[in-house]
């Protein structure tokens, strides 16, 4: 593997002491002040909440060991039951919608045992925090509920409820604290009310050494798994680029690097990286990698 390639990767993580407010491990840990997780949940939702309850800190929900297990940020419920996840999303994907569909689901999974009647299944809010316009209007607030096509005044009593935060928003639909708030997120100075209780918050953070020992031993996981995924991918790669060359089929040197780089990607590599990393090993231009890559 190209030692070059891994380290600039790796530049990039944050040390403990500049991590904010949108890192997940730092959301994580201020939400678990319980009176500034509650009140930040009555501003979102615009409810009272009497006390909350967390389940665990970065809660993994795998009911089965053959799905896709998922890492929850924050993961609590209310006096009524009510199932509360709150994750914080610093980079947009074209399937974060569908993935709140999946949270929803794994959460309802394991709500439920072998038997037990479906309702069971408490209110939920999958919630995320984004640093960005998802869908594009300008909202500070999306609220998502399953409606009937034909009569949009008629919801399906689910409970089923997905909000997207946007901290970027643009339209008046918040009062002055909640954009405070926003821009705090947003990297401003907080000054006032929740935001700067949450940087009080961030700053006690901060002081915790059993949690930046937790966060290192985190950061060191992600490099092994990053390392093994490359080693993974590129192997795998030099044996379809060797298959290829021996049986004179171009068809299987671009298949070992479709896989190189899906591999790779998995773990949170750049792409630009990956692919130089590939112009290097294989000798290749980055026009034709991108070309092969295009093929589908």
């Amino acid at each position: 593997m190209n030692k070059t390639i891994e380290n600039q990767y790796f530049e990039g993580e944050k040390r403990y002491e500049d991590l904010t407010i949108t890192d997940n491990f730092m959301f994580a840990k201020v939400m678990l002040n319980e009176q500034l997780c509650k009140k930040f949940l009555e501003m979102i939702l615009h409810i009272r909440i009497r006390r909350i309850e967390y389940y665990n800190d970065e809660k993994t929900l795998k009911k089965f060991y053959h799905l896709k297990g998922i890492r929850l940020d924050v993961y609590l419920n209310d006096e009524y039951g009510t199932i509360y996840n709150i994750e914080m999303q610093n980079s947009r994907h074209a399937n974060l919608s569908k993935r709140s569909r999946y949270y929803q689901g794994m959460i309802d999974l394991n709500l439920l045992e072998p038997g037990d009647d479906y309702n069971k299944l408490e209110r939920s809010y999958v919630i995320f925090i984004c640093t960005f316009d998802l869908f594009g209007k300008g909202r500070h607030i999306y609220t998502f509920e399953n409606r009937c096509v034909e009569e949009l005044d008629l919801v399906l009593p689910d409970e089923a409820v997905k909000v997207f935060i946007n901290t970027t928003g643009t339209v008046d639909d918040i009062d002055e604290e909640f954009l405070d708030l926003m821009n705090f997120f947003n990297g401003e100075l907080a000054t006032a009310g929740i935001a700067k209780e949450m940087q009080k918050e961030v700053d006690k953070v901060k002081s915790k050494e059993e949690w930046r020992v937790e966060y290192m031993t985190m950061m060191e996981l992600e490099r092994q798994r990053y390392r093994e995924g490359m080693e993974r991918g590129m192997e795998h790669a030099k044996e379809k680029y060797r298959e290829g060359m021996e049986q004179g089929r171009e068809e299987g040197i671009e298949q070992g690097i479709r896989y190189s780089v899906k591999q790779t990607l998995k773990y949170g590599a750049n792409i630009d990286d990956v692919i130089r990393d590939i112009m290097l090993e294989y000798d290749m231009t980055e026009d034709r990698i991108k070309e092969i890559l295009d093929k589908r």
